[in-house]
């Protein structure tokens, strides 16, 4: 073998190199966002990367423990001086000898990405499940023998009406201590069971105690972790943050990372112990940011997929990479955080795992349900939150579905020919003037258009690097209406549509967005590839609603909610003009931000709610997408762009599609009449 195939994740960039080829050459060739800045001579640290070894059946590629040279002394002199995390190389230092999938972490990207999970301002009756109480505890008394503890109990259901208590360890070791400190008053940090235990002890402070308390709703991704640090005294969120999950070098979707478990022995350890790393790691630069010690942070409320579930918890998710999908536990969890690992936050501190729906629906549907209660509503409603895997809940008063689909990791920017997660300098708004086919765009880090005076200078410190998820989906759906592309999804040729920016590319075509190849930086185009993937990933979407509506009876939803990051960034009227989602009146498509990041926020603010939880998922009606006979059929007519079947009239108001067709057998004037709808 002279060559090797090298894959970088998350882009998803790969290419094939001559072997001795230094990791950083490769990434720089590709256009990988890999950070240097002494020029590779190892003393910077920029360039950081993790390899991953052993089979990624994903891509085809088993990956030998001998991928990249030996550990060499530059490595070893900065990993002595500076540190370097275990199983992290430096790209200038390491190079290809054989198939290779390397991760690019977070803090080696020049352009890191933007985590769009805020906080959505929602009201919330606060009534946490850890509080603060203060107490006189009586003195001991030689004629009246008992523990300080039991004397503790005593005071607590004497003047707070708490029946009964329990402790760790590490609380009674405090315990006498803060009681002679305090002169026999202390404050107690309490955790409350919504099943009706006892109160846990979390913490104790001699006297009045005024710091801060604490808590952290995390909603965990396949993508991206985000997270959310809230007062539990007022429900503030104080920050919010989010990273990249680690675990995306083991597979960018679900089931990549079921397969690498399967395949690879230990490999789903590995995960836990990765995803477990990079929560700790983001709850410190958190709390950090906002000057809240690790103490001070008494919960956590955690929302998950199934897969995610499993990992974070240590438990093999190989049954559910196969029929019939089953999980460990679907049960609400509370835990004690130290045992996810959980070190950043106060060592006694809580963790609590929403319930899981079924097999493919999880903990973050369970919240989706939390934020938007869909059974309480007259209108039926769908709700759907976008993401590497989509959940999809559908229902009103009377029933509620719940399914998930597989759109996979395009909505993200990834498998797309420019695509790249969102970072500044990343297109993420685009349109395109239906008469002259002239693009003019945004990018992230600039509220100016590119047609706009002053964008070229207020975007050089970023430059255009790319494409992201919003920017690809809005792309798309601008040159399905500006007529590039037909419904079946073909871009059309230079003559076919008028436009120079129409490129051959092999035997089909792209759309050049921007192209700053003459002055060294990118060509940003959008690729039959590119198109390929999308249509995949919305048809994916599409089917799985479809079959809620299938199985509820009903052609027509009343209103559609989006969730998640993309909710928040994607126009109605672009989601619908790819067929992303059912017809509707756009006024009756509204934005839920992140919401099962606001499920966790409520749950974590409000003891109640989680008992309410439990027994709504309970009610939730789940439709298994991988062995419904329909599905195939939905998806097939869900590629074309919006749809081969399904009328969208609402749209048809608004929108005029043209009815053009690229198919080669209409030659170069393979324009129709145009027509709306």
């Amino acid at each position: 073998m002279s060559d090797a195939l090298v894959i970088f994740t998350p882009s998803g960039k790969r290419g094939r190199f001559p072997l001795g080829t230094p990791v950083l050459t490769a990434a720089r060739q590709l256009g990988v966002d890999l950070d240097s800045v002494c020029g590779g001579r190892g003393i910077c640290s920029k360039c950081q990367i993790t390899p991953g070894y052993g089979e990624f059946s994903k891509h085809g590629l088993t990956v030998a423990p001998d991928a990249l040279s030996d550990w060499n002394a530059v490595e070893q002199r900065y990993k002595d001086k500076r540190g370097l995390i275990d199983g992290r190389r430096l790209g200038c230092q390491a190079k290809v000898m054989g198939n290779v999938v390397i991760d690019v972490p977070p803090e080696s990207q020049v352009h890191r990405q933007v985590v769009r999970k805020a906080a959505t301002a929602r009201a919330i009756v606060m009534d946490p499940a850890t509080r603060l109480y203060f107490v006189e505890v009586q003195e001991p008394d030689m004629h009246e023998p008992s523990g300080d503890f039991e004397r503790l109990a005593k005071a607590l259901k004497r003047e707070w009406d708490i029946p009964a208590i329990t402790a760790g360890l590490d609380i009674l070791r405090k315990l006498q201590p803060a009681l002679r400190e305090g002169a026999w008053r202390v404050t107690v940090a309490l955790h409350k069971d919504h099943r009706d235990g006892p109160h846990r002890v979390l913490d104790i402070w001699p006297g009045l105690y005024e710091g801060g308390l604490y808590g952290l709703a995390i909603d965990l991704g396949s993508t991206t972790i985000a997270a959310h640090l809230c007062d539990l005294r007022t429900g503030e969120v104080v920050l919010s943050s989010g990273i990249m999950n680690p675990q995306i070098r083991f597979g960018e979707d679900l089931m990549s990372r079921v397969s690498y478990a399967m395949m690879n022995p230990g490999g789903d350890v590995d995960m836990t112990r990765t995803v477990r790393d990079g929560m700790n790691t983001l709850i410190t630069e958190l709390s950090g940011e906002a000057g809240v010690t690790a103490r001070e942070i008494m919960e956590t409320v955690i929302v998950c997929n199934p897969v995610m579930h499993h990992l974070l918890l240590g438990i093999d998710p190989v049954e559910l990479g196969q029929a019939p999908f089953a999980l460990a536990t679907s049960d609400a969890l509370n835990l004690d955080a130290r045992a996810l690992d959980l070190h950043a936050m106060n060592p006694d501190a809580r963790a609590y795992l929403l319930p899981c729906i079924a097999g493919h629906v999880g903990a973050d549907a369970a919240a989706v349900a939390l934020s938007e209660s869909p059974e309480t509503s007259d209108d039926l409603v769908l709700v759907v939150d976008v993401g590497t895997n989509a959940e999809i809940l559908l229902g009103d008063k009377r029933r509620v579905l719940a399914c998930s689909s597989p759109t996979g990791p395009a909505f993200e920017g990834a498998q797309i020919s420019s695509g790249q997660r969102a970072a500044p300098g990343a297109i993420e708004r685009l349109e395109i003037d239906p008469v002259t086919k002239e693009p003019r765009f945004r990018v992230i880090g600039c509220e100016l258009w590119s047609d706009e005076p002053g964008f070229t200078e207020a975007t050089e410190q970023t430059g255009i690097t790319g494409i992201c998820g919003s920017g690809i989906i809005e792309a798309v759906a601008e040159m399905r209406m500006a007529g590039l592309v037909d419904p079946s999804g073909l871009i059309g040729s230079a003559a076919q549509t008028g436009t120079w920016r129409c490129q051959p590319e092999g035997r089909t075509h792209a759309y050049v967005i921007h192209d700053a190849s003459d002055a060294g930086g990118p060509k940003i185009t959008v690729t039959q590839g590119d198109i390929r993937a999308i249509q995949l990933a919305k048809s994916a979407l599409y089917a799985g609603a479809r079959l809620l509506m299938d199985e509820i009876g009903t052609e027509r939803v009343d209103r559609v909610v989006l969730a998640g990051a993309f909710g928040a960034h994607i126009s109605p009227k672009h989601a619908m003009v790819l067929g992303m989602i059912p017809d509707a009146l756009l006024e009756r498509v509204t934005s839920a931000g992140n919401a099962a990041g606001t499920g966790a926020r409520i749950a974590l603010c409000n003891v109640a709610a989680r008992a309410g939880i439990e027994e709504t998922v309970k009610r939730i009606h789940k439709v298994e997408t991988a062995i419904e006979p329909r599905f195939q059929e939905h998806f097939v007519n869900a590629n074309a762009l919006p749809h081969a079947v399904d009328s969208f009239p609402e749209l048809s108001k608004i929108v005029t599609l043209p009815d053009v067709s690229f198919n080669s057998g209409d030659g170069e004037g393979g324009r129709r009449k145009r027509r709306r709808g």
